[in-house]
């Protein structure tokens, strides 16, 4: 009855601020950006949300069951490029517009924008689908006798889809504001707590495998990390997902002022090295405790079994808020792709504000339901998400830093390494769920597709940019003239 009355109280709080934001959204930059309105310290906790969601509380802690500490490869991707993100976020603001594909038109050209956003709308759906199914577990792990994981699926899907088409933007960043506080602040708590229970670090190490507390861990997980090549799996898909962020980046359009963009970075780095450290160490101490449970369930299962009720009630139903509020970011990231890049740019450049809001919620509600399919067809909640991320860090990132650092980048360049880095990203994968012994087949098994994707991505880039003549110079300024 506790966990139910906590989660009753979660949803309602959410659906409350959706529709308190959704009163105030008018036109196409209240859904879009916020009205460009947002304060530091609600930039702060909605990029944390955003960042930290059923990857890290899900995925993440698979890995950490899997792999022990050496799962801290996974968001040290994140620390590393956070400290290339504080380069980027003032000139981001003052960029000022609504996609990552308006500044891939902008430095390069509409074909850049249109394939852009295809890698995008892949990824991030991609994104939004796990998000499904981790809110689908803590249902079931709630109510057991009553939903199943796909019922809670369906219904958590419901959520997130109709929380995202009320008020855009607006209803993402201040619920944001609600959950990130919340979690933080829940598992640093919890994990004192959890460690008590075990009977102390000691406890902890006495019960799993040395090879738990390595940097580089086991050789025999599902997913392993015990070599440096298998570090760079986790490692380098995070950290280029993290560095072309569409989600952050419409953060960043959405300060208030510039100052507010760089203000908000300093809290983002300081609170994302506690949270995802807190939940790695979470999910270690929970394995020593719980080693019959689906490993990609072991937070909130450690939270049902190993805390005092109430805090215990508390961390369970936060994270299932922080899943609803990372779905809604990567399920309003996509659709507003469509809408501004797709729809506004090519198919109705004269579309009214109440054409483009109208829109806007009915490609929110299509893109849910394709997420939900995909949803239903994912078990590894780790093995899409870094899918999702090696798809956007390949396809994306590299054209996106190239926009801020390197002048000689063209618009043949950008194009080539988006199709490259996307079509790698994609086949790769494809090949590696396969049953074949060939031994190329194996081979993908082993290396991640972000090491050849990226490579060929950064050289189709490179190699194409510099075989063919340079960008005209409005073409470079409009975003580096900002440094």
């Amino acid at each position: 009855m506790l966990y139910a009355i906590v989660l009753i109280g979660i949803l309602a709080t959410l659906l409350g601020v959706s529709i308190h934001r959704s009163l105030r959204v008018k036109t196409k930059a209240d859904f879009m950006v916020a009205g460009r309105a947002l304060t530091w310290p609600v930039l702060v906790f909605t990029l944390l949300s955003s960042w930290i969601g059923a990857g890290s509380l899900f995925a993440g802690a698979e890995n950490a069951y899997y792999n022990g500490l050496s799962a801290l490869w996974q968001p040290a991707g994140g620390w590393a490029g956070l400290v290339v993100i504080a380069l980027i976020a003032g000139r981001a603001r003052r960029f000022a517009q609504y996609t990552v594909p308006d500044l891939l038109e902008a430095r390069y050209d509409r074909f850049a924008r249109l394939f852009g956003t295809l890698a995008i709308v892949i990824a991030y759906v991609s994104i939004t689908s796990y998000q499904f199914r981790a809110g689908g577990d803590i249902l079931h792990l709630i109510f057991p006798d009553t939903i199943g994981r796909e019922q809670g699926m369906y219904i958590i899907a419901a959520f997130v889809i109709t929380f995202t088409a009320l008020a855009g933007m607006s209803s993402v960043a201040y619920l944001d504001l609600v959950i990130g506080l919340l979690v933080t602040v829940l598992a640093c708590l919890a994990l004192p707590l959890l460690v008590a229970e075990a009977g102390g670090w000691a406890g902890v190490q006495a019960v799993l495998p040395e090879s738990h507390f390595r940097w580089l861990g086991p050789a025999d997980s599902p997913r392993p990390c015990a070599e440096w090549y298998q570090a760079l799996n986790f490692f380098l898909p995070t950290m280029f997902l993290l560095l072309g962020n569409q989600a952050m980046y419409q953060k960043f359009f959405s300060a208030r002022t510039e100052r507010d963009a760089k203000i908000a970075v300093g809290g983002w780095i300081a609170g994302t090295f506690i949270l995802e450290t807190v939940i790695v160490l979470l999910a270690v101490v929970g394995s020593s405790l719980y080693r019959d449970v689906v490993p990609r369930e072991i937070i909130p299962v450690s939270a049902r079994l190993g805390l005092p009720a109430v805090l215990g009630a508390l961390l369970l139903g936060g994270v299932f808020a922080k899943v609803i509020a990372t779905g809604n970011n990567y399920l309003f990231s996509p659709a507003s792709n469509l809408i501004h890049d797709v729809y506004h740019r090519f198919l109705h450049p004269g579309a009214g504000e109440r054409q483009i809001l109208l829109m806007s919620r009915l490609i929110v509600i299509g893109l849910g339901i394709v997420a939900v399919v995909l949803a239903a067809h994912t078990e590894s909640i780790l093995r899409m998400a870094l899918y999702a991320y090696t798809v956007y860090g390949a396809g994306v990132t590299p054209v996106v830093l190239a926009a801020f650092f390197w002048k000689r980048a063209n618009a043949r360049g950008a194009l080539a390494s988006i199709l490259v880095g996307t079509a790698i990203s994609i086949a790769w994968n494809l090949v590696a769920v396969g049953t074949s012994q060939h031994p190329f087949v194996l081979f993908t098994q082993q290396v991640d597709a972000v090491i050849p994707a990226l490579a060929f991505s950064l050289l189709a880039l490179v190699g194409v940019s510099l075989a063919t003549p340079p960008p005209a110079e409005e073409k470079w300024r409009v975003v580096m003239a900002t440094r």
